[in-house]
């Protein structure tokens, strides 16, 4: 049956090669795309198409990576493609990955497009828990994350819930501790706006400088075996070889830089290391497939040779890449003060008009309460001037009836001579007569009294009338003269409106070269920022009482140990690096 298998995919690879082309499928962390490649193409014919079609100068550090029999493999550069154990499928799918990392992200990394793989790459590694991170410093991680893709914190806009749907967290962090998402997003946020006024590119670059100090970061494990059979981990990465325990990725047990290694080699299973020094002692371990060993010899060979590249004078293209660089970075740096600059004038502009907008509805609201007293003085005016017509008219009234009563008093008392009888009569009824023109009279009077003062309202009311119009004349005429007019040189022109619209051998040479070079740097460690250390540490405080213990995973609980020893990524690796090769070889083989 795998005979047959064999032979079914040797004769799809004949079918394959007799053809004049074929397609492959290249996935990057952001994108994927196909490519017609011609069946003659060497890996780096493919590799080079890649890299243009990126705009990616730093092409050193990145590989095409592919699987095999549940293998990870790298396309080899001088190789032909389909001479190399590559998937037999249509179309070939290969990913474009970071193959080597650098000793310092910040120094070594230019392009922009090399930063942003780098960044993506690391924080799926994080995400997916191929590189421990603790708690405090994955908080720190996710708070430039969310800066890199949504830009400066701004209450108005990120309002709480805006991370609902945003992977930022290891779920080992989450589950180890008892909060819940609102308050994982509370203290990301409280990070998120403290980085206020850097670029997206500065955010990446932050993220990438903590990453890098995390003590898997940058490492490719493999197991492997000593002659005694014991099963450890060898780790490749830009500084040497490390051993570890198969239970403790984060502490290596012994390390061998690159400038104490002289030659490397495998023969079949077995894989050989030589380090400097003719009596020195073989370091000999095995793996467990001869595709393994494979691509161990890659990674160290590639590592080797940046680690020398990186003690050398740069070549004149990299000079000319970092000084473009430089130049772009400038730009771009001047570019983003110029839209600084325009933001802040486009938000004084907006504060302006709104407050412009303010004084004209007060200005409006004032005219309509003087519109509206002014109303209610003529309806008063008008009323009180109906009152005193009546009132006029009223008296008018009765001092005809006081004249009438006057006239039959006269009559009365003409015919008061006629009888005593009548006389005494008539006394009485000019007595009541009397008595009702005094009562009318003191009536009329009374009414006069009335219409005097309905005529005296009615003037107050008209002098009220017309303060009433001056005060709507003089709030018109402030809302003409104080509207505020915005000089044009601090609007952007984008906001300009009108009234009308609002195997492989070291030299002796180089490797003396480097060890005396190494020797000095050995004493040279890159110490966290001291406000860096105290967010990690305030942050470890904040959520440690929270924390659910027995949830620690074992490497939650060997980090735990270091950070209490004093044990970082940096001195460990200075403190193997003083002991003694030979003391190294014999304390692996008695592992």
């Amino acid at each position: 049956m795998a005979s047959a298998l064999a032979a079914k995919m040797g004769f799809n690879s004949l079918l394959r090669k007799q053809a004049r082309n074929f397609r492959v499928r290249i996935c990057t962390m952001e994108s994927e795309e196909e490519f017609n490649c011609e069946v003659k193409w060497k890996g780096k014919d493919l590799f080079d198409l890649v890299c243009r079609s990126l705009g990616l100068w730093e092409t050193w550090f990145f590989g095409l990576q592919y699987t095999i029999k549940d293998t990870v493999a790298w396309l080899k550069m001088e190789k032909k493609i389909l001479d190399q154990e590559v998937p037999n499928e249509e179309p070939i799918t290969f990913f474009f990955l970071v193959k080597f990392y650098p000793e310092n992200i910040e120094e070594e990394l230019v392009q922009e497009i090399t930063q942003r793989l780098f960044f993506l790459q690391v924080k799926k590694k994080i995400l997916e828990e191929e590189i421990h991170c603790p708690p405090e410093a994955s908080v720190l991680l996710a708070s430039y994350a969310v800066h890199a893709k949504y830009g400066d914190y701004d209450p108005n806009v990120h309002e709480p819930g805006f991370l609902a749907e945003e992977e930022l967290l290891p779920k080992r962090v989450i589950n180890l501790y008892q909060m819940t998402a609102e308050m994982w997003e509370e203290r990301i946020t409280v990070c998120y706006a403290e980085h206020r006024g850097r670029t997206r590119d500065e955010a990446e670059m932050e993220y990438l400088k903590i990453a890098q100090d995390l003590d898997m970061y940058g490492i490719n494990y493999f197991l492997i075996r000593n002659k005694k059979g014991t099963g450890l981990l060898l780790g490749v990465d830009a500084l040497g070889l490390h051993i570890y325990e198969p239970e403790n990725k984060l502490t290596p047990k012994c390390s061998f830089p690159w400038n104490e290694i002289r030659n490397i080699s495998y023969s079949d299973k077995e894989f050989t290391i030589k380090p400097v020094g003719k009596k020195s002692n073989t370091f000999k371990f095995i793996s467990s497939r001869l595709r393994v060993n494979k691509l161990i010899l890659q990674l160290c060979i590639g590592n080797h040779d940046l680690f020398m590249r990186r003690r050398q004078v740069d070549s004149l293209e990299i000079q000319q890449l970092k000084a473009q660089a430089k130049k772009e970075r400038a730009r771009k740096q001047a570019e983003w003060q110029r839209l600084q600059r325009e933001k802040k004038l486009r938000k004084e502009a907006e504060r302006a008009r709104a407050e412009m907008e303010r004084k004209l509805i007060q200005l409006q609201e004032e005219a309509h309460m003087a519109s509206e007293a002014l109303l209610r003085s003529e309806q008063t005016a008008d009323l009180l001037a109906e009152k005193a017509q009546i009132a006029e008219e009223e008296a008018k009234l009765l001092a005809q009836k006081a004249a009438e009563v006057e006239t039959e008093m006269q009559r009365i008392k003409v015919t008061a001579m006629r009888g005593q009888e009548e006389r005494r009569l008539m006394e009485q009824k000019m007595l009541e007569a009397e008595m009702r023109a005094l009562k009318e009279s003191e009536e009329s009077e009374r009414r006069t009294k009335e219409a005097e003062q309905l005529k005296q309202d009615l003037q107050e009311a008209r002098e009220s009338e017309r303060r009433a119009r001056n005060k709507l004349l003089e709030i018109t005429s402030k809302a003409i003269n104080a509207s505020p007019v915005l000089p044009s040189d601090s609007i952007p022109p984008d906001l300009s409106y009108s009234r009308e619209n609002l195997s492989f051998d070291f030299k002796d040479t180089d490797m003396k070269r480097l060890s005396m070079e190494i020797e000095k740097e050995k004493v040279e460690y890159m110490e966290k920022s001291k406000h860096l250390q105290e967010q990690l540490n305030e942050l470890k405080t904040e959520i440690e009482s929270l924390k659910l213990k027995e949830r620690e995973t074992p490497l939650d609980i060997i980090h735990n140990q270091n950070t209490e020893q004093g044990t970082s990524k940096q001195s460990n690796f200075k403190k193997l690096t003083l002991q003694s090769t030979k003391t190294k070889v014999a304390f692996f083989e008695e592992l």
